[in-house]
């Protein structure tokens, strides 16, 4: 046994890199409320930064941290300064900052039990917390994934095990050549990381049969119900909760219905919509969500938690387990009375995003996840209604959660143009879709740091930019 001190050279040289590190940051923190939202240089000045020659000799830590903020920060996208509105994400909240950093500092695996007793237990508390509050059911397993995409990527592997299971098919030990063919039904509006995961597991992106939606993206029951009606064996449907343009969710209750008569396996992607279920005000959108088989949810979006992080959750933890779990001699393994991580996710090596979490619920309590989820969805009907005071701005989407959908006039360019000229003023950023074959303005409220006068700002933004092209 080495009973010999840590080096004390090496306890301050890590001591005055996370000091750098601190100070460093805080500037970057302290920069959000003056700097622009977006990329102000471009991508070869950033490659000439970063992409110095390799040196042949070590460098002192403090520099290379320095060197990387210089080289990198011009080309850092202020996505948590509370006035990025392009996509759906999600700020960072102090706690969860913090725990990550610690995360980082601790270096710990959860894949198995033995290599953190920590985070497996820190991954066994937060799953019931995660249920309860998202109202799944309380006997279902859990895996924290990198984001959405493999969250997806879990929950239908674990539905094609599952539904070539009860035709007597192991899909795990002998693959899909010759397997029984497992019909996929997917709505119209889906999101694209559904396809890709129906990519990644062999079932194929455009095998699948693709439901109408209604105008603001939602699954037909009626279609879905005719379609299943000449379906014969292994089935899985897939549900949203939050249309990725519009916020709206599909009608959980009846596709459940009509997926379980069938034999079929659900699966809702909630990528940031299934959080409504946490707030009394928003619970009726998902109304029959529970119903479901498995369900993907992000925690980098609406939890605000640090990149990247995301939740699969299973209401058959035997076929979950059994189509992602790792075997071999070397892994030590205990009784299902302790948890091995590996056995829930796609990955076997991962960070332990579980403590960024854990905090982040922690520091928020119930109501202030209610509140967060509430605030951002009101910023997102303050953004509509004063919107749409203009003349020549629309607002396409019933706004019933936090999504946004503009268009000025019936003028593609025009709509372009403006998202271009407000993300040019830097003050803050959206960018445009196409939602029905026409161009749109995407407008995606999900960070806890925006306020009503960032609203109000990005509002006169967008008004000067459109009338720029009158």
């Amino acid at each position: 046994m080495n009973d010999s001190p840590v080096d004390p050279d090496a306890a301050t040289e890590i001591a005055d890199v996370l000091r750098l590190s601190q100070e460093l940051a805080l500037r970057y923190i302290d920069s959000l409320d003056k700097r622009d939202i977006g990329v102000a240089t471009d991508h070869q000045t950033l490659h000439a930064a970063l992409g110095k020659p390799l040196s042949d000799e070590p460098l002192p830590p403090q520099q290379v941290i320095e060197e990387l903020f210089e080289a990198a920060d011009p080309g850092v996208v202020a996505t948590s300064a509370g006035r990025f509105f392009g996509f759906v994400e999600g700020g960072v909240l102090p706690a969860a900052l913090g725990a990550d950093w610690l995360a980082s500092t601790w270096d710990q695996n959860p894949a198995f039990y033995v290599l953190s007793p920590a985070a497996a237990t820190a991954e066994e508390v937060v799953s019931q917390w995660l249920l309860d509050l998202l109202r799944l059911p309380a006997e279902a397993s859990v895996g924290f994934t990198t984001g959405a995409q493999l969250a997806n990527v879990a929950g239908l592997a674990a539905g094609r095990h599952h539904v070539l299971k009860a035709v007597g098919w192991d899909v795990e030990a002998d693959g899909l050549q010759g397997a029984p063919p497992v019909t996929v039904v997917v709505g119209e509006e889906r999101h694209a990381t559904i396809g890709r995961a129906l990519r990644f597991l062999g079932l194929g992106e455009r095998n699948v049969t693709v439901i109408p939606a209604d105008a603001q993206g939602r699954l037909d029951p009626s279609a879905l119900a005719s379609a299943l009606r000449d379906v014969d064996g292994p089935l899985i449907v897939c549900a949203q909760a939050g249309n990725v343009n519009t916020g709206a969710f599909d009608p959980f209750q009846e596709i459940a219905e009509l997926c379980h008569e069938s034999d079929g396996w659900m699966h809702v992607d909630g990528a940031f919509g299934l959080w409504a279920a946490a707030s009394p005000r928003l619970r009726h959108l998902t109304s029959g969500v529970e119903l479901a088989d498995s369900w993907a949810v992000d925690a980098h979006k609406w939890l605000n938690v640090p990149y990247d992080s995301a939740i699969v959750a299973c209401a058959h933890p035997d076929s979950h387990r059994s189509a992602l779990a790792l075997h071999a001699p070397y892994l030590i393994r205990h009784t299902d009375a302790l948890r091995d991580g590996s056995d829930w996710t796609p990955e076997s090596s991962r960070r332990a995003r579980v403590f960024a979490i854990w905090a982040a619920l922690r520091s928020l309590g119930r109501k202030g996840v209610v509140s967060m989820i509430e605030t951002c969805c009101e910023h997102a009907e303050s953004f509509a209604a004063q919107l749409a005071t203009h003349p020549e701005i629309d607002i396409l989407n019933d706004v019933v959660l936090n999504q946004v959908l503009v268009r000025m006039g019936d003028d593609d360019e025009r709509t372009r143009q403006t998202a271009r000229r407000v993300q040019e003023q830097g003050r803050s950023w959206l960018a445009d879709t196409v939602w029905h074959g026409k161009a749109a303005i995407r407008i995606s409220v999900s960070d806890h740091a925006t306020t009503a006068a960032d609203v109000t700002e990005a509002v006169r933004t967008i008004i000067s930019a459109a009338e720029q092209q009158l």
